[in-house]
């Protein structure tokens, strides 16, 4: 697959706990650098502190063949326990040209949560590109090698993922299983 098909990959994993606990989770966006190795820490920009659409929070990541940067994501859909999805540009321009539109996004991430039985079905979806991202230097510096650079991150970034989702899983399903009447 080339980088300009804008790839995509998705990963999914019932959680046994009602979908407003899932959401508390999936909806903190410091929870996520606790669980990924690559997101490092994340804060909310302009005085927000909570999701609502068109709310920015910065990103700061650091990968082994990249080194360090920063991001920022806004998010540009939000429906109560349902869909938290933000897309992420390069303000900084560490890619190439800074860019602050989110209708060009390095990368857009997406939670869908869904009603199962007594718990929630929880996907975590990314989108690649179009902007610019390390996966473009990368192709640029080995053009002949696209589509191993795009399986590479693809692979790395499904790792990420289920980092993530079992990371929430766990939380929530814990959590969901305390008595109340022992505090957490």
């Amino acid at each position: 697959m080339r980088y300009a098909e804008v790839p995509s990959l998705s990963c999914e994993v019932y959680v046994e706990a009602a979908p407003s606990r899932v959401w508390s989770l999936v909806t903190d966006i410091a929870l996520p650098a606790r669980l990924s190795p690559e997101l490092q820490r994340v804060e909310w920009l302009g005085g927000v502190e909570e999701p609502a659409v068109g709310a920015r929070f910065a990103g700061y990541a650091r990968h082994r063949l990249l080194g360090e940067w920063r991001t920022v994501s806004h998010v540009v859909e939000l429906e109560e326990q349902r869909v938290f999805c933000w897309a992420v540009v390069d303000e900084d321009g560490r890619f190439g040209t800074p860019s602050r539109l989110p209708s060009h996004p390095l990368a857009t991430w997406r939670f869908e949560l869904a009603p199962d039985g007594a718990g929630t079905r929880l996907r975590h979806l990314a989108r690649m590109g179009p902007g610019r991202s390390g996966v473009t230097l990368a192709i640029e510096g080995t053009p002949d090698r696209e589509e191993e650079i795009v399986a590479f991150r693809i692979t790395e970034l499904r790792g990420n993922m289920e980092a993530t989702l079992h990371g929430v899983k766990a939380l929530a399903e814990r959590a969901a299983q305390t008595p109340h009447w022992i505090s957490a």
